[in-house]
């Protein structure tokens, strides 16, 4: 009985239309594809995180680019937990990107999203502490949405694949 209904969830896995994203490993489809994505210059330090990180997750500089990546960048600090002196007690770091990829050949806007990520941070009596907790929320941050970004521009290499 208990293989009857394993073979019987086996074939319902086949037939739900899973597949492997990244299918094929290094040399498969989506893999190579984000290979062609070449990354435009993003300002600032949170801009520099975020284009090494995708630069990483994207497979490096590509010789042979068909699509650039535009990414606007928007990193705010808002203090709050105000303590009876007026002194903030945590911070929010939010860190949110807009980013456009473009088709080379055409000029073509072929996906355009959004992604973002914050983290809280304690504000503590040694103002070297509080910056170092800063910058290390902006890095925890930028490899956030870079994760988010490839996730998003894979989705769109293979939805492009099947067409």
């Amino acid at each position: 009985m208990m293989r009857v209904a394993a073979l019987a969830l086996m074939l319902l896995l086949a037939a739900c239309g899973l597949q492997p994203m990244y299918g094929g490993g290094g040399s498969g489809h989506v893999a190579s594809g984000l290979t062609t994505i070449q990354v435009a210059p993003i300002p600032e330090r949170a801009g520099w995180l975020v284009r090494n990180a995708l630069v990483d997750r994207l497979g490096g500089e590509p010789g042979n680019a068909s699509y650039r990546l535009d990414v606007e960048l928007d990193d705010n600090i808002t203090a709050f937990g105000i303590r009876g002196d007026s002194a903030a007690t945590r911070e929010r770091r939010t860190l949110r990107a807009r980013y456009r990829l473009v088709e080379l050949k055409t000029g073509a806007v072929v996906l355009d999203a959004t992604a973002g990520s914050d983290a809280g941070i304690d504000i503590v009596s040694s103002e070297y502490a509080t910056v170092a907790a800063e910058q290390t929320a902006q890095e925890r941050l930028a490899d956030g949405i870079a994760d988010q970004m490839v996730s998003r521009l894979a989705l769109f290499i293979r939805r492009s694949g099947e067409q």
